[in-house]
């Protein structure tokens, strides 16, 4: 027999035998560390309709009804449950993600409530002073009315069934657990966050996107997210706004430009028509001074009216500058708002932003051929549109008046009634035409021949002259003359002799008597002649005298020589 050393057996069917027992060993040393109610960690190793599997490291797998998951988990996926049992009597493992669920839950709901760090939650249902509020894993919380808004809720059910953040106001037991939250606190404290960064962060003509808010009679004001910018009435457009409503809507998202902030105030100025250029950068490549140009009248004042030239170019036609021929008291007796007009650009102000525009500038001045039209010497026949103590103004035309003076209306009457009326037509001459002071002088009497003229050429002082009274007053009578031209017999040179009293001699007179006299004094620059009845008589009585000491009298005669000797005598 042939002897064989005996040694280790190396055979393969040893080798995995010892494997498997080393497998085993690791299986029950990591078995052993497992606790029944430890949290851990375990992988998605297959997931069917109803079910999804974990391994946690046992020898089966742990089942999860699907329904536990708020989304499905992948294969690979980690999930945490607890450890329920290792290996049931059907040798199963059993787990549980719902405690898992909840058991992180509270543990982050502690910290977060230590740490003042806000958690998530469902506003659910209206409750007795607040609401509902479910924060996941089955925990419900209570959120006071007072606490649920930074404004007060004129709606409380707008904020059901919102998903939205709180923080943990208070956390404790008297026999169960209650949970009370405050959004309001966490809105206030995330909308500084949101302003300060705002401030912080946001250079000037940064785009920003807000909602419009509410409106005032400046502007509208937009919400930032919590936090409002003002888009002011002269943002908005280049053009005249007089309605903020007119560009935005409330409630409308809108896109806007950062043009001021005000870190000191916290104010935050927007603006939408930085969207497009500024039209006064482009104005001398589009108009000059003395072009006419059309515009839409878009604010009238006391002193002249605004208009539109395009949107962002305004300018100001003085209430002076409407029109060549009238007054104009008022703007709304010529223009109304929305009226479009030519006119013509007299001036502007690229840095002021200002364009002096005229009205009456589009026409041609009537005054400026006012004397080639109306030259001095021409008769018309024109209408009486106004009558004063002064005299009366006649319409030449249309804007264009000239005034009737009460002195150049006849050349021998003197009175206040110059018999003329509004309306009535009359035939004039133009004296004289002042086109710089915009003045035309008028006269009818120049219609005539000047009866002083021929009647001074006829008449010189000590001349005698046949008349007419034409009136009798307290002072004297007025005399009518050839020529129509009338003049005083003071009542002192109404009396024959010294006896006789002058206010006696007056009541010998009236209206229509024929009476010769005098002519005692002339001033032809000023229209006046007095006359005097006495210095006739005296005249008369002279030369009755000499016809009688010279034997002309005749037997006819009036005068005897008693009656010379006694007016001789006195």
């Amino acid at each position: 027999m042939v002897q064989k050393e005996v040694g280790p057996d190396t055979s393969p069917a040893k080798d995995g035998e010892n494997i498997q027992t080393q497998l085993q060993e690791e299986y029950l040393k990591t078995l052993e560390q497992l606790e029944e109610g430890q949290l851990v960690e375990g992988k998605v190793i297959q997931v069917t309709a109803d079910q999804v599997f974990i391994d946690v490291g046992c020898k089966s797998e742990g089942k999860i009804p699907v329904g536990e998951f708020s989304t499905i988990p992948s294969i690979g996926d980690s999930v945490s449950v607890i450890l329920i049992m290792k290996e049931n009597k059907y040798g199963e493992v059993i787990v549980s993600k719902q405690k898992a669920d909840a058991k992180i839950f509270w543990k982050n709901l502690r910290q977060a409530f230590t740490d003042k760090k806000p958690v998530e939650g469902v506003v659910e249902k209206q409750v007795k002073g607040g609401f509902d509020v479910n924060l996941g894993a089955g925990v419900h919380a209570f959120l006071p009315v007072s606490q649920a808004d930074v404004q007060k809720l004129d709606k409380p059910e707008k904020i059901l069934n919102i998903k939205t953040l709180f923080l943990v106001e208070r956390l404790y037991s008297d026999g169960k657990i209650n949970i009370v939250v405050n959004r309001r606190k966490f809105m206030e404290d995330d909308l500084d966050r949101k302003r300060n960064d705002f401030f912080e962060n946001t250079p000037i003509g940064t785009d920003v996107t807000g909602v419009v808010k509410s409106f005032t009679s400046f502007g509208a004001f937009i919400d930032l997210g919590g936090f409002d910018g003002l888009l002011h009435i002269n943002d908005m457009s280049w053009g005249h706004v007089t309605r903020p409503k007119d560009f935005v809507k409330k409630g409308q998202e809108i896109k806007l430009k950062v043009i001021r902030i005000d870190r000191q105030e916290k104010r935050i100025n927007l603006s939408l028509k930085h969207y497009s250029d500024d039209p006064w950068v482009h104005f001398e490549e589009k108009y000059h001074v003395n072009d006419v140009v059309k515009g839409k009248v878009t604010k009238l004042t006391d002193f002249g009216a605004f208009i539109e030239l395009e949107e962002g170019i305004e300018g100001l036609a003085h209430i002076s500058e409407f029109s060549w021929l009238k007054k104009v008291q008022k703007p709304q007796d010529l223009l109304k708002t929305g009226d479009v007009v030519e006119c013509m650009i007299l001036g502007y102000d690229l840095q002021a932003g200002r364009v002096s525009l005229g009205l009456k500038q589009v026409k041609d001045n009537p005054w400026e051929t006012i004397e080639e039209k109306y030259p001095a010497g021409k008769r018309i026949n024109r209408k009486v549109v106004k009558v004063t103590n002064a005299g009366a103004f006649i319409e030449l035309e249309e804007g264009i008046d000239g005034f009737l003076h009460a002195d150049d209306i006849s050349w021998t009457r003197k009175t206040k009634n110059f018999g003329l009326t509004a309306g009535q037509e009359v035939e004039v001459m133009v004296i004289a035409v002042d086109k710089e002071s915009r003045n035309i002088k008028l006269g009818i009497k120049q219609l005539s021949e000047d009866p002083w003229k021929e009647f001074c050429e006829s008449y010189k002082e000590g001349s005698s002259v046949e008349g007419e009274v034409a009136s009798v007053t307290d002072f004297g009578v007025f005399l009518r003359v050839p020529g129509g031209i009338e003049g005083l017999i003071h009542k002192t040179n109404l009396v024959e002799n010294r006896e006789e009293s002058p206010d006696e001699a007056l009541k010998k007179y009236k209206a229509g008597d024929k009476l010769k006299a005098i002519v005692l004094e002339i001033q032809s620059d000023k229209q006046k002649v007095s006359f005097s009845l006495r210095d006739y008589q005296k005249k008369a009585q002279k030369e009755d005298m000499s016809r009688y000491m010279t034997g002309e009298e005749t037997s006819d005669s009036t005068y005897t020589l008693g009656s010379v000797l006694k007016s001789k005598n006195t």
